[in-house]
């Protein structure tokens, strides 16, 4: 029996205020919210992510980051809060699918576009080499092109792997 506790009295709760207080403590949510949480477990296929809903999160390590193959110790803490997209609310085992990456993406567009606006840079390392240029991480994957990273051609891009590099979108 649940019991409430007031300044003058102490009395159990009804079936009908047990349900409503059952029901005010669940986050309601829908795919494609934005939800944060406190990262709760990390394993090298997965991160859970307490969201106060009946059970954690799980953000696969493929939606942790736009980079590939990253160790999840390093994108996350245990105990870190972690903004995270709803991409589906019950997969075939009944759970709560989220993405990190995905989430980040949201919020780097609007900064993208307010930079656009201003004719102003953006700033990012540079996480991969692609045919014809970089890949720059500036919240989402940028598109560098190869005629574009220098004043002269330069012949091999893979030095620049890793050095923040400023460009204009």
């Amino acid at each position: 029996m649940v019991q409430i506790e007031t300044a003058s009295e102490t009395r159990d709760l009804t079936p009908e205020e047990l349900r409503e207080a059952v029901e005010a403590s669940l986050k309601n949510f829908n795919e494609g919210d934005i939800l944060e949480g406190t990262v709760v477990r990390i394993d090298r296929d997965e991160v859970l992510l307490d969201i106060g809903y009946k059970s954690e999160g799980v953000i696969p390590t493929k939606e942790l980051s736009i980079r590939h193959d990253v160790d999840p110790g390093q994108v996350v803490k245990v105990g870190d809060q972690v903004e995270a997209l709803v991409l589906q609310k019950e997969d075939k085992e009944g759970r709560l699918i989220l993405s990190k990456k995905r989430a980040q993406y949201e919020g780097a567009w609007g900064t993208i576009e307010q930079i656009k606006q201003t004719d102003g840079v953006v700033e990012g390392p540079v996480i991969e080499v692609v045919k014809g240029g970089l890949i720059l991480d500036i919240g989402v994957g940028g598109f560098l092109p190869a005629s574009l990273v220098d004043l002269r051609r330069v012949r091999d891009l893979h030095p620049f792997v890793g050095t923040e590099l400023e460009a204009k979108i």
